[in-house]
């Protein structure tokens, strides 16, 4: 990887959303926790959620990634609550769809994602990247 790809890559936005991650933590008594690994790199994120009605009410997330892992955290962050699982898995199939296929930014509230595009070409960082919302998924399903 050039010097120029790593600047392209690692974009100011990026670093900038990775350095601010909402809703860290873990919560006291979660509905549904699941835990996620990239086996490439050893990225974690662990998501706790307490659901109402079918709908994030509570959320809290332990993240321990790489910086384009942390940014996709905080994307996650900014927009989780009150969502459905619907929503969370389509948005989780949208991004890895742009990552991997080349399909559009997921749809709003989630197409703060579009800073992720550099990413598609660096196919070994996109298992990091989805790990928030494969976990929100997770643990959304296991409380149901």
């Amino acid at each position: 990887m050039s010097d120029s790809d790593l600047i392209k890559l690692y974009s100011t936005r990026i670093l900038a959303l990775a350095a601010d991650i909402p809703l860290l933590g873990r919560l006291s008594a979660p509905d549904g926790t699941a835990r996620r690994r990239s086996p490439l790199c050893g990225s974690t994120v662990t998501a706790d959620v307490v659901v109402k009605n079918g709908r994030v009410a509570e959320f809290a997330q332990d993240v321990k990634a790489c910086a384009l892992g942390q940014a996709s955290a905080a994307l996650l962050g900014q927009v989780v609550m009150g969502r459905s699982l619907a929503e969370l898995q389509a948005a989780r199939d949208a991004l890895s769809d742009m990552l991997r296929g080349g399909g559009p930014v997921p749809a709003a509230p989630f197409n703060g994602y579009e800073v992720l595009i550099p990413a598609k070409d660096y196919k070994n960082r996109h298992a990091s990247i989805l790990l928030a919302l494969e976990a929100v998924c997770e643990a959304m399903e296991a409380a149901a």
